[in-house]
């Protein structure tokens, strides 16, 4: 009987819970913790006093009932083209930061990184299907662009106001795949926005004017000025949304990075480890996951996507036929080049960057960068981390110097009194730490044992 009654319960919350007042959420949401008023407390503790900046982070989603805090770090002194940056980083993993920043200050006392747009072209499509003749369509294609351009003029004005717009209408006959499919394959030009709902506001006008073209086609029979509009939508699949950024310098400025290898045997041992990425799937995976640590934390820090532009960095990754290292290194007359290409549609107007308050406080802290600089800034940090991983990877290893950074989690997680904290940092100075040795060690301080 009782089942049955918190069956009927949540059957109820889940078909009325849109429709509550965040308050009856929360409560409603807490009965099935253990301690409800505990729970509540908590999720309560983290709302904004300020009513009203709390009401601003309530309505970026739905069914919201608090905030899930995330660290706000920065990396100073990373230097891009010759300009200094502090870069705002947003991310949970411990030594991300800390990798980054270290990687920062080894490259600035070589020259820095560099970095270049590859281009900024966004894609939109507009999926169809139709049954006439494929020449026909073919052959009606330059009046469809005319009529498509003229029926979004207003949507564009301000847009191409500021440079950007549509740059290009293409018509891709994909009946071999699916019967009477095709696409209007489009791309844009969104200057500092980030654009999904410009693109996406475009394809869906683009698929009215379609339909309505071809009702009026009275020359075609009434099967042929039937057009079937399947979805119109960006694609986060950006190849010519790119940028390139890279470090280099002489192999003999590596020397002593490796304290068993000159700068040429560390630079050559490197390159070994990035090629085995370019190979094998399963180092790729990992490599190219430690290049977006450093990416997704600016794009999060930005207010950006970064769901997004991962879908659009791994789909990049595979574009060869295989999965392989978005990262490469080439050694050329001593010459150490570690480059990073990758797509990344960014902005800095429009959507969060410019409601959330600490995304407006980033750009500002980057100098208000236009979406292009963000592009690079954030690549930056991508190959920032990439570097500090293969380097670790490949002399003393990745888990000490993580660990490290980790013991402090470690110790919370144990619920270690701050004195014990202090006594544990000194002695895991020289020590691997792991879960079960921080444990041992808190165990044999409780019992005064050292």
């Amino acid at each position: 009987m009782e089942d049955n009654k918190k069956i009927r319960k949540r059957d109820k919350i889940k078909r009325g819970f849109s429709k509550l007042l965040k308050e009856d959420k929360l409560k409603a949401v807490a009965e099935y913790i253990e301690n409800p008023g505990e729970f509540i407390a908590l999720l309560k503790s983290f709302w904004y006093q300020d009513s009203e900046k709390q009401k601003q982070f309530d309505e970026f989603s739905e069914n919201t009932i608090s905030n899930f805090h995330i660290p706000y770090g920065v990396s100073p002194n990373v230097v891009i083209n010759d300009k200094s940056y502090i870069v705002p980083m947003v991310i949970e993993e411990s030594s991300v930061v800390a990798a980054a920043s270290a990687a920062a200050k080894f490259w600035s006392e070589r020259g820095g990184f560099h970095a270049e747009i590859v281009d900024v072209k966004k894609v939109g499509q507009v999926h169809f299907c139709w049954k006439g003749d494929k020449n026909i369509l073919f052959d009606l294609l330059p009046a469809i662009k005319e009529e498509l351009l003229q029926n979004t003029m207003s949507i564009t004005e301000k847009m191409r106001k500021r440079g950007g717009g549509i740059l290009d209408i293409n018509l891709l006959d994909m009946t071999d795949k699916i019967e009477n499919y095709y696409q209007l394959l489009v791309t844009f030009n969104t200057c500092d926005s980030m654009g999904a709902n410009f693109i996406n506001s475009i394809l869906e006008s683009f698929g009215h004017t379609l339909q309505n073209f071809f009702s009026r086609q009275n020359q075609l029979d009434e099967m042929s000025r039937d057009i079937e509009i399947v979805m119109c939508i960006l694609s986060n699949y950006t190849p010519e949304c790119c940028v390139k950024v890279w470090v280099e310098c002489h192999v003999d400025d590596l020397n002593g990075v490796d304290e068993h290898l000159d700068g040429k045997g560390f630079a050559e041992k490197f390159k070994k480890a990035v090629d085995i990425a370019h190979i094998d799937v399963y180092r790729a995976t990992t490599h190219n996951k430690g290049i977006y640590n450093g990416i997704d934390a600016v794009v999060i820090a930005t207010g950006n996507d970064f769901r997004a532009t991962e879908a659009a960095g791994h789909a990049f990754a595979a574009r060869n036929g295989r999965y392989e290292s978005l990262s490469t290194v080439d050694i050329k007359d001593g010459i150490f080049r570690f480059t990073l290409e990758v797509p990344l549609a960014l902005g800095t107007v429009g959507g969060l960057t410019s409601l959330h308050p600490l995304a407006k406080k980033s750009l500002e802290l980057l100098g208000n960068p236009s979406a292009q600089e963000l592009m690079m800034i954030a690549a930056v940090m991508g190959l920032a981390n990439n570097y500090a991983a293969v380097k670790s990877l490949t002399t003393k290893g990745i888990q000490q110097g993580h660990m490290k950074m980790h013991l402090a989690n470690i110790l919370n997680q144990l619920g270690a009194k701050e004195s014990d904290k202090i006594k544990a940092e000194c002695y895991f100075k020289d020590k691997i730490v792991s879960y079960s040795e921080v444990e041992r060690f808190l165990q044999c301080a409780m019992n005064n044992v050292q």
